[in-house]
């Protein structure tokens, strides 16, 4: 802003309250997701730890949906599998690399929910989220780093957002 002073922790608590205020504002108005998916997971270091951050694009690079976990294993994958699912409907494909999790996540969600979620492995195809994650990891590459787990989960939401196509 121009001419306005501001410190670095007003715009903080700015980021707290209204992310979720904005992201709801943003699931109300978001268009339809196409029959395709690419799902990966990266990592993003917070309070020195290294944390995952598992996302979902389309196949024309919209982001699906993302969730930032501790632990990267098939509980973590099925819960950002089930998150993406109930916010913008069952896909038909979902192309994986060749991490087990991912695997067997979309695998139980089909037992379970006797759905036919077709799994896709094909590294070419999921090179749209690798560049995505290059994007994240430049645009959180000249922070300081993410103290907490809640700051550092705000933030990303806000990135995400922002479509660099």
């Amino acid at each position: 802003m121009r001419g306005v002073a501001v410190d670095h922790a007003t715009v903080q608590r700015w980021v707290y309250k209204f992310t979720p205020l904005i992201e709801e504002a943003f699931t109300k108005r978001k268009k339809s997701i196409t029959n395709s998916w690419r799902m990966d997971e990266t990592f993003i270091k917070v309070k020195g730890e290294w944390m995952f951050l598992y996302r979902a694009v389309n196949k024309v690079g919209n982001t699906v949906d993302f969730l930032l976990t501790k632990r990267r294993n098939r509980l973590a994958a099925h819960k950002f599998l089930l998150r993406a699912i109930s916010n913008n409907g069952c896909p038909k494909v979902i192309n994986i690399d060749k991490s087990g999790a991912n695997r067997e996540a979309i695998r139980t969600y089909n037992k379970r929910r006797l759905k036919r979620i077709r799994i896709r492995q094909c590294k070419y195809l999921n090179s749209r989220i690798e560049g995505d994650h290059r994007f994240i990891k430049w645009r959180t590459a000249g922070m300081l780093g993410f103290k907490n787990f809640e700051s550092a989960s705000r933030t990303l939401t806000g990135i995400r957002r922002d479509n660099p196509r």
